[in-house]
C-alpha cells in the first residue's frame, strides 16, 4: 500500500472513530432526556456555578388549577390564574409572575404559554430557562423579540439583546431578568437573564450536562408543581439559624441537642406535590448519616419552630419521614392557610440546619 493510501485509511478511520463518539455522546443525551424529569432535564442545563434553583411547572400548575389560560387570554384572564395560584401556593418560585401582564401581552410567552420555568441563581448571574411547547413557532417568537426592539443576533441561538433601556421605554412592570433573551429551538428553550454576557456563556454551555449534585434530591421530589433547590452550601446559607435573633439561636441550640445528631447538608429541595403534600429532600455524605438525620431532623419538624414563629405543627401535619441510601424524605401536609412550600424555602428553617 502506498504512503498516500496510508495516509488516506487513517484519516478515514480517525474520522469515522471522531463520528461513532459523536453519534454515542448524542446517543447517551437522547437515553438520559428520555428517563428524565422535566425538572432533571431543566438542571443539567443551568449553569455550572448556580447554586439555587427555583422551579414552576407551569403547564401543571395550569392543569391542577383547570385553568384554561393560554397565549390567547387577556392579561385580567392570566392575573385571576396567577392569584389563584398565589393562593394555592404554587407560584412563588417564579421569576414570571411579577412581569406577567407586559409578557403576556407583548412578549409572546407568559406564565400561560410556556410549559416550565427554572430560575438558576449562583455567584456570577442568574438566567431563567424556560420549557416552550411544541405547538409555539419559534420564528414567530422571534419576530416579536425583533418587533419589539431585542437586536437579532447573528445565530439562531445567538443573544438578542435588549437593556434596561428597551424595557423602559416598553413600559413599567417588566423585570431586568428579561434585559436579554436567547432562543434554542432544537431543545424547546428559551432564556432570559440581566446580563448579556452571563447569557451569552449559559447558551454555550448548554451541552455540558451540569451536575450540581442535586440529582438525588431532584429525583426524589419527582415531578413537583413548584420546589426550591439548593445545594449543599446554599442551603446551609439560606436555610441557616444564623439568620434568627439571638434568643431564637440559643433556643434553636437547645433543640438541635435534644435531637440528636444533625449533619451538613450536601443537596436540599422542597416541593409542592400534586397532591397536595410537600415533600422536602436532603441528601447526606453517608448512608449512616441520612439514617441519623431521618430521626433527627423529624423529631425538629415536630416541634417548635424558632425564626418562623410557632410550631411546625401549627403550619403542616408531619407524614412519612424515610431514609433511602444517602437522601432523607419528609412528607407534609399544609394545614388549611398554610403557605408551607413560600414560608419553609427561605431560612431560618430548623430542620434544615447545618
Amino acid at each position: 500500500m502506498s504512503a498516500s493510501k496510508r495516509a488516506m485509511l487513517v484519516a478515514g478511520i480517525g474520522l469515522a472513530l471522531v463520528l461513532l463518539a459523536a453519534a454515542a455522546f448524542a446517543g447517551v443525551r437522547w437515553w438520559q432526556d428520555r428517563h428524565r424529569t422535566d425538572l432533571e432535564r431543566a438542571l443539567s442545563y443551568a449553569p455550572a456555578d448556580a447554586a439555587r434553583f427555583s422551579w414552576t411547572d407551569w403547564a401543571a400548575v395550569r392543569s391542577e388549577l383547570a385553568s384554561d389560560v393560554d397565549g390567547s387570554s387577556s392579561v385580567r384572564e392570566v392575573e385571576d390564574f396567577l392569584s389563584e395560584g398565589f393562593d394555592t401556593d404554587l407560584t412563588s418560585t417564579s421569576s414570571m409572575v411579577d412581569s406577567a401582564g407586559p409578557l403576556q401581552a407583548d412578549f409572546g410567552f407568559s406564565p400561560a404559554v410556556v410549559d416550565w420555568e427554572l430560575l438558576s441563581q449562583g455567584p456570577t448571574g442568574s438566567v431563567a430557562l424556560m420549557g416552550l411547547p411544541d405547538s409555539l413557532d419559534v420564528d414567530e417568537l422571534a419576530d416579536i423579540f425583533e418587533a419589539l426592539g431585542y437586536q437579532r443576533p447573528e445565530s439562531s441561538t445567538g443573544v438578542w439583546e435588549g437593556g434596561e433601556e428597551l424595557l423602559a421605554r416598553l413600559g413599567p412592570g417588566i423585570s431586568p431578568q428579561f434585559n436579554h433573551l436567547a432562543l434554542d429551538a432544537d431543545r424547546g428553550l428559551l432564556l432570559a437573564s440581566d446580563s448579556s454576557t452571563y447569557l451569552g456563556d449559559v447558551v454555550e454551555g448548554l451541552d455540558s450536562d451540569s451536575d450540581h449534585g442535586l440529582d438525588d434530591v431532584a429525583e426524589a421530589i419527582g415531578d413537583p408543581l413548584s420546589a426550591a433547590l439548593y445545594t449543599g452550601e446554599q442551603a446551609c446559607r439560606a436555610l441557616s439559624m444564623s439568620q434568627a435573633d439571638e434568643g431564637e439561636q440559643a433556643t434553636a441550640e437547645e433543640l438541635v441537642e435534644a435531637a440528636g445528631e444533625v449533619n451538613p447538608v450536601t443537596g436540599f429541595a422542597i416541593g409542592a406535590e400534586p397532591d397536595g403534600d410537600v415533600l422536602v429532600a436532603m441528601s447526606f455524605e453517608t448512608d449512616d448519616q441520612a439514617r441519623t438525620n431521618a430521626d433527627s431532623r423529624a423529631q425538629l419538624a415536630a416541634g417548635p419552630a424558632p425564626g418562623q414563629g410557632g410550631d411546625f405543627a401549627d403550619r403542616f401535619d408531619l407524614g412519612d419521614v424515610t431514609a433511602d441510601g444517602q437522601v432523607v424524605t419528609m412528607q407534609l401536609r399544609p394545614l388549611e392557610g398554610s403557605y408551607v412550600l413560600s414560608d419553609l424555602s427561605t431560612g431560618p428553617v430548623l430542620f434544615a440546619t447545618c
